[in-house]
């Protein structure tokens, strides 16, 4: 076959340029340490690399996740550790108030440190986290959980919704608990039923805990009151089912001993007047609010009851009540607490897997995109030479002529 000159010259052209071309990608690929620049480079192997880079994309935010959430629980539980810290101050001073040794002035000292304690919890139900969000007001970030009224009324401004944040493509965590369930509510197990004597009764009585002698009945979620009649040796009590409204039959009354209140009892001393009322009632009907319980027991503290047998009962079982009220909202507190700290041993455990997902995921694409310099130079200087090889070749090849052959 002939090869004219023209075609001569145009191959090697053609393969020369071919050959710097090659070159000149190969030095791209050392220079940018990338060997997949373009989808045409290895159209699977971009492929791949697509959904690699969406991968470490979604990782990446579910770590930026980890890390806010992360924090915010941290916040509650330091904060939720000051809550607890200050109702144990409060629970040991109204313990303090039966030692039998103090006076009005004592007790009126005693209602001022309970204030300070109120005050100091409320600055923690009103705290916010490291964004600056309200932490306890639900999805009200900006809003203040909780207010006090014209009349010194605690009031909850938030709502009930529980903010979660996605830590992983199939889990996400709630960051926070809402005020309505931290400060507001008793704990659906180891709540103790709440006795509680009338602020305007007259006689000596005072109700004791109530004990739950059969956890089973039913009858246990009723409301009840116990009211006196008669007086002396002809003192009794009427125990009526305030939910279902049906009274029992009346009893002669023992101080000390116990009184039967569904599958309950609990017993009341001293001498109750005629018309004194005690009830007994769930958890959770008997004020759940930890700002008013505390406020009754400050209310209870600040009259003088020096000389008034009477008031002096008025002000034993409004601290019982108080008492035992408290004992619920800290064992409510401990218990979203302890949900709190197992959340954050979630996330925590979920950082790590993220973050040996992500390494994983980071060398995947690097083996995939990232340039292979020992193989990729060898092959840049195999190519150099070979280029070279070419040009020198057709130098000497295109200055023979059938003349220098004759010649010769």
């Amino acid at each position: 076959m002939r090869i004219s000159t023209a075609q001569y010259f145009s191959m090697n052209v053609s393969t020369m340029s071919d050959q710097q071309a090659q070159l000149s990608q190969i030095y791209q690929e050392i220079s940018s340490g990338q060997s997949l620049t373009t989808p045409a480079d290895n159209p699977l192997g971009a492929a791949q690399a697509v959904q690699l880079s969406s991968t470490a994309a979604a990782l990446s935010q579910y770590s930026t996740n980890q890390t806010t959430a992360l924090s915010s629980l941290r916040a509650e539980d330091s904060t939720l550790t000051s809550v607890i810290t200050t109702l144990q101050s409060a629970n040991t001073l109204g313990l303090s108030v039966g030692s039998g040794t103090l006076n009005d002035t004592n007790r009126s000292a005693i209602a001022a440190q309970l204030t300070t304690l109120r005050d100091q919890l409320l600055t923690y139900a009103n705290a916010t986290d490291g964004s600056g969000n309200a932490m306890f007001a639900g999805f009200q970030n900006s809003t203040k959980a909780f207010t006090t009224n014209a009349a010194g009324t605690v009031v909850y401004s938030g709502d009930t919704g529980t903010r979660t944040v996605q830590v992983t493509d199939s889990n996400s965590v709630a960051i926070g608990d809402n005020g309505m369930s931290v400060f507001m509510s008793v704990g659906a197990t180891n709540a103790e039923p709440i006795a509680s004597g009338s602020s305007s009764n007259t006689g000596t009585g005072v109700i004791g805990p109530v004990t739950v002698t059969n956890p089973t009945n039913t009858a246990n979620a009723d409301s009840y009151q116990i009211q006196f009649s008669g007086s002396g040796s002809s003192l009794t009590y009427t125990v009526t089912d305030t939910t279902t409204g049906v009274a029992g039959t009346a009893q002669t009354y023992t101080s000390g001993s116990n009184i039967t209140v569904g599958g309950q009892t609990v017993d009341i001393t001293g001498t109750p007047a005629a018309n004194d009322t005690f009830t007994v009632q769930p958890a959770n009907k008997a004020g759940t609010n930890v700002f008013a319980n505390l406020n009754a027991m400050i209310t209870a503290l600040q009259q003088p009851v020096t000389g008034n047998d009477a008031a002096a009962a008025t002000l034993q079982n409004a601290m019982n009540t108080g008492l035992s009220q408290l004992a619920n909202t800290l064992n409510n507190i401990t218990a979203v607490q302890a949900s709190v700290g197992g959340r954050e041993q979630e996330v925590e455990a979920l950082q790590t897997v993220t973050q040996t997902n992500s390494t994983q995921t980071a060398s995947n694409l690097a083996d995939l995109t990232s340039t292979d310099m020992t193989k990729t130079i060898s092959k840049y200087t195999l190519t150099q030479e070979a280029l070279q090889a070419s040009q020198q070749a057709f130098v000497k090849i295109q200055g023979m002529s059938l003349f220098d052959y004759i010649s010769n």
